[in-house]
Order: C-alpha cells, then structure tokens, then sequence
C-alpha cells in the first residue's frame, strides 16, 4: 500500500514539474523577441507599386501586404543608393557617416562604423543579409565585419559592375557567401529571397534579423520575358520600360512567396516586416512627366526634389498591434530605424553609438498623427568631397520643402513643385538655413566628414585585398561597368586610401582584368563569360604606383598578366596612387590586388 502511495506522490510531482515546465516554457516562447525582416527594393519609387495608385502595374502580393500594414507616407531617404544603406546601417545621415556617394571612396561605410546589424547581434539575434550591400567590398567594411552572421551578397553597386564578379548577369551568376565565390542558379532576386528562406529555416527558434536589399529594380533592365511580356505594348506609350515593370513583377511574385512561407512557419505573429525602398526610381517616371507614374510628385533618384527622397514605407507586426491598413503621415526617415525598431525589440544600444534619428514608435498606437516642427536634411553629393552647405540640399520641415537654399514649397498643396514661394515666405528661409547651418556645422566636426573611409590591408581577416578603378577617387566621371574595362574606356580616377594593418612586405599586383577572367594587360582574357562583351586592346607601356612616400615604376611587356610591385610598409595610414602609362598619358588601373608577404 505504502508503494501505491509513493507512486502516486511521484505521479503527482511529475504532473505538477510538467505543468509547471510547459508553463515556464510557453512563458519564454510568449516572452521570445519579435524577429526583423527588413526588405528594401532598389530605385523602386513612390509610385512604382500598383498599392501606390500605378495605373498599369500589378503587384498582388505587395498591394494584400500594404492593406495589412502600418504605412508611414511622409517618409524619406537620401536620392541615391550608398547614402541610404549607409543611414539605415548607422542611423545617421550620410553627412555624419561619411557614406555620401556611389562611388570615389565615399561608398563605403568608416572603419569603426557601427550598424544595426551589430546592434542586433549584441542583443542575442542571428543576422544575415541576402542581396546588395553597397558599402563596402574589403575589410574593415564588408557585412561580415559589421554584424552579419550569413552573408549572400554580390559585390559593388550592382550585378555585374566591374567590382563584382566578371561576368555576373543577372541568371546563374557568382555570389559571395561570406566573402568566398559561391556558383548559383537562378535570376538574381530569386536567389535572394530563397537564400533568406534557408537561413531563417537554420535560425527560427531564436530572433532573428533578416536584411534583404534587393538589386532590383536597379538597371541593367533585366529580366525574363514572361515578367515583362505584359507591359511591351505599354513601352513608349504610357512608359519607359516594360522590363523594369517586369523586375518589379518578380519582386512581387517573391514577396508573396516568401510570406506565404513565413506563414506557413507560424513566424508572422511576432515578426516585424517592413517593405521599404532606397531612393527614387529611375526608369518609372520621365523628367518631362509624359510617361509612367510617380504619385503626383515632381523628381526621381538623385534630384533634390520629393520623388527623388519620398519611398514607400509598409510595416507589420501582429503581436505588437502594428497592422490593419493604416496611413500615418509623420515625417519619418530612414536614420529612424534603429531607435524605432530598437525600442519595438527591446534593445540595448550600445553606448558609443550616435544617433541623428528618432523613434517614431509611439505613432502606432497613438491617435495624434502629426509630429511639429521636426526638420531635417537631405544633401546629396558624388563626389569624394563632402556635400555642399547648401547647394544640392533639400530641407524639410512638416510640409516644407526647400530645395538650394532658394525655392521654397509647400508640398502638401503642391506635389510637383511648381510653385515657389520663397519670396512670399523669407522669414521661413532664414529659418531653414539657420537650422540648416546648425546641423552642417555639427557635422563638419566630426571624423567622418574630414576623413576618407579606408581598405586596411595587412589585416588577418582578409588576406587579399582587391581594389578597383570603380572605387578609386579622382576627378573623373564614374567607371562601374565590365563592359566599361571591355570596350578599353580609360578614366583618370587613381587612388585609393589605405591604412596598413601591419608592418611588413607586400605584393601589390596592377592587372586590367580581374583573376577570375584573366588576360594580357595589352591583350584579351582567354575567356568571355556568357559571351557577354566585346573585348578590345589597349596599349600601356609603363605600370606606376606612389605609396608611403615610395615611387615605383615598371614596363609592361607583351604577354604581362600583371604587373607586381614589392614594398615595405609601415603602419597608419596612406594613399596608393596606381596608373597605366601610354604614350605619356596616365590613366587609373581597373584591378589591384594586395597581399602580405608571410614572413
């Protein structure tokens, strides 16, 4: 009978242990952070979306997302690619950051950059990063050194710049996982979103932070035909072009896939989805207005008007009541991001870190939905130089816009920005600028405005460092593109801003074509990818480089793959000048590499 009793007793306490662990346990998993997944669409514009009032474009998925979620319709990003991941990554505005162009060594993020992916990571969550990054190809400034556990990235401003990797054309390119070439199948945006599906199936049980910077609809305009066969007839006529229609399509095709699956995976409730886009579109609106859409605004990316800076913005997030199909006006913007989702998860930020955004978080469960006299401002510059005080400006202040310092609008009433009134309104002006003033000042104190970002090389986390002519800073137009190095185009841009991690010898190897396509400097590659490029000579003589106040130069004979060059640095910080010689003309190198000697 005593057995039966203690039986019991254990049966008992076991229930009760059981009750109570499945308690604790659903508590933990109640208490469990919200996940991130933040989607951003590349040139896509205020009026690239069918939710967005465009007469011909059809976007299912996207517009059942927009009746869905939190839509934040006063909100602004630079006009250009860099500056916008570049605020979004620190929550400063490029000024402050230092990330202010595409191109020149200012692309790329500075050394002691804190990102929101570091946030992130420091607060418990696994991070990775599915697409472009744009700030940065070499270490310190790569995904991997700034917070990303996964990275599936290609390199440079876009598919297929002379950056990435040769050949890259939107199907069945070379990616970089975690810095090392990796051979996909497939178009580019699906290889995005279904790489993002795999992490997130490795990381479902913890939070996880998902970026997701598209490529797309950035041109070259690629796509298959089946995506944009239903726009052809629209070409022209009513727009630009039907293969950008076609890109977005598969954006849309995969966004609703991939919520599907977040569906399925029961990772809606308490995941915070935001669709976002970097800047104004390029191809969806002509500057004469005559063809596409641009939601009744004036400008597209790299302007300072407001199609240039106002994107779409869609957030949701069920568990925390940020849902129903809902407008928020307030003047927000992508430096906000992380003091908003910092507040929303919880997060510790860490103490060193400076922010110029706000938290606009409270606007979700507030009935007020208008915050007063918040201003800011958006300077736009490309060039290696910092941007302008007031040239290439546009401050904003609530329904204010002023554009140079000179033309004043009101673009509640008018959109396009035909109407200046800053003559009717000088004290308004003088209020701009001052405050204006007082922002630039703040920034002109700071490291990152004096100072270029540099490429440490030397360092353990990057044995070979590549550097190319697209990056380097001079006073010559931009060169991004592998048909650019293909057709011979010579560009004067040539010096890149180091910093020597340690000291000791290096190889520095000048080349006019990458390793993974290599040729004859005054010859050909002995491959053409996907026969995607017309390959033509050029003839230097001499290679040259200045470094650490050492010149060297060599003769470049035929045959010569490279030119490589054998020095000794110091430690700190310098400037590597690399040219081609022909006929005593110098012109910037397409390709360096750089490499430690092991000692």
């Amino acid at each position: 009978m005593k057995f039966k009793i203690d039986m019991l007793q254990k049966v008992i306490q076991l229930f009760i242990f059981l009750i109570f662990s499945f308690g604790f346990s659903m508590q933990k998993k109640q208490q469990k952070p919200p996940n991130v997944i933040l989607i951003l669409a590349d040139d896509l514009g205020i009026g690239d979306l069918g939710c967005q009032g465009n007469p011909w474009l059809k976007t299912p998925e996207i517009d059942a997302f927009y009746n869905e979620a939190i839509r934040m319709t006063d909100f602004h990003v630079s006009a250009l690619c860099t500056p916008t991941r570049a605020a979004i990554m620190t929550g400063q505005f490029p000024i402050n950051n230092g990330a202010w162009a595409t191109f020149k060594g200012r692309d790329a993020l500075s050394e002691n950059a804190i990102t929101m992916a570091d946030v992130f990571k420091g607060n418990g969550y696994n991070t990775g990063l599915f697409g472009k990054w744009h700030l940065g190809d070499n270490f310190p400034s790569r995904p991997t050194d700034s917070g990303f556990d996964r990275v599936v990235q290609h390199l440079g401003g876009g598919v297929g710049e002379l950056s990435d990797y040769w050949g890259n054309s939107y199907f069945d390119d070379v990616y970089y996982v975690n810095n090392q070439p990796k051979q996909f199948e497939g178009y580019c945006t699906d290889v995005w979103f279904k790489e993002a599906t795999r992490f997130i199936d490795l990381n479902k049980e913890e939070p996880f932070f998902v970026y997701l910077p598209l490529n797309a609809p950035h041109d070259p305009l690629i796509v298959a035909e089946k995506y944009a066969a239903p726009y052809k007839k629209l070409e022209g006529k009513d727009i630009i072009s039907a293969n950008l229609y076609g890109m977005i399509a598969n954006i849309d095709e995969n966004f609703g896939k991939f919520y599907q699956y977040l569906e399925k995976q029961n990772l809606l409730e308490n995941t915070i989805l935001i669709f976002m886009s970097d800047n104004g579109t390029r191809f969806g609106y002509s500057k004469d207005g005559k063809l596409g859409f641009n939601k009744g605004f004036r400008g597209i990316k790299g302007d300072e008007e407001e199609g240039a800076h106002r994107v779409p913005f869609f957030i949701r997030w069920p568990k925390g009541n940020i849902q129903g199909g809902k407008d928020i006006p307030n003047l927000t913007a992508h430096v906000d991001l992380i003091p908003t989702l910092a507040s929303l998860c919880n997060l510790t930020l860490p103490e060193q870190m400076t922010l110029d955004g706000t938290d606009f978080s409270s606007v979700f469960s507030s009935k007020e939905t208008a915050v007063q006299n918040r201003s800011m401002s958006l300077h736009n510059r490309q060039d290696w130089r910092p941007p302008h005080d007031i040239a290439s400006t546009c401050i904003i202040k609530n329904q204010w816009r002023l554009i140079d310092g000179k033309e004043l609008y009101n673009i509640d009433k008018d959109p396009k920005q035909e109407i200046n009134l800053a003559e009717t309104y000088p004290e308004l002006v003088t209020e701009l600028l001052q405050e204006n003033t007082i922002f630039i000042n703040a920034a002109k104190l700071s490291t990152a405005y004096k100072e270029l970002p540099v490429t440490v090389v030397g360092n353990n986390a990057q044995l070979e460092t590549k550097l190319t002519i697209q990056h380097a800073i001079g006073e010559d137009v931009g060169i991004w593109k592998c048909e650019q190095v293909a057709d011979g185009i010579k560009n004067t841009n040539n010096t890149h801003a180091l910093r020597i991690a340690q000291e000791g010898e290096y190889l520095i190897s000048l080349r006019r074509w990458p390793k993974e396509c290599s040729g004859a400097i005054r010859g050909i590659p002995k491959e053409n990818p996907k026969n995607s490029f017309q390959y033509k000579n050029i003839s230097p003589t001499k290679a040259k480089i200045s470094i650490a106040n050492q010149m060297h130069e060599k003769p470049i004979l035929e045959g010569d793959e490279e030119v490589v060059f054998k020095v000794h640095l110091q430690k700190g910080k310098t400037f590597l000048v690399n040219d081609f010689i022909e006929n005593e003309t110098n012109y910037g190198v397409y390709y360096t590499y750089i490499n430690k000697v092991a000692e």
